[in-house]
């Protein structure tokens, strides 16, 4: 087995697991107020870390499938690293701006604030879903 190969699947599955790891760490989460600084400050990094890692993961994963000849999976690897890079740039900024209102007293902007928190939670499960399915449709080996 090539080399790229093997770091192509490396790389998948450091993806698999952060984004598993990402949606078992981000439920709970949903049972904060999000009414205080400290709360949606934590939610807002952990989102960042995650989309950080996963950009990182899908790239590397990409770079791998290229160089082992396998251009299918080096496609969805990219496209999986390009959507965590737009909902980082959608999402954090998004959650930015509710946590300033969160702390200038707006009430409806803890609720904005959950929907954005479960909505990308959504979001990284259907990709983890898809992720997961590709892998099993279409084995990479």
């Amino acid at each position: 087995m090539p080399a790229s190969l093997i770091a192509a699947l490396f790389f998948t599955v450091a993806l698999l697991v952060t984004t598993a790891y990402f949606i078992l760490g981000s439920v709970p989460l949903l049972i904060l107020k999000h009414d205080t600084p400290k709360d949606f400050r934590f939610v807002r990094g952990f989102f960042n870390i995650y989309y950080l890692a996963a950009m990182s993961a899908g790239s590397a994963a990409a770079v791998s499938y290229a160089l082992a000849e396998r251009p299918a999976f080096a496609a969805g690897a990219a496209a999986l690293a390009l959507l965590a890079a737009v909902l980082r740039r959608k999402v954090i900024p998004r959650m930015e701006s509710l946590g300033t209102q969160i702390q200038a007293g707006g009430t409806d902007a803890i609720a904005a604030f959950r929907r954005t928190h479960m909505s990308a939670i959504l979001v990284n499960l259907a990709q983890l879903v898809l992720l997961v399915w590709s892998l099993t449709a279409f084995p990479p080996l």
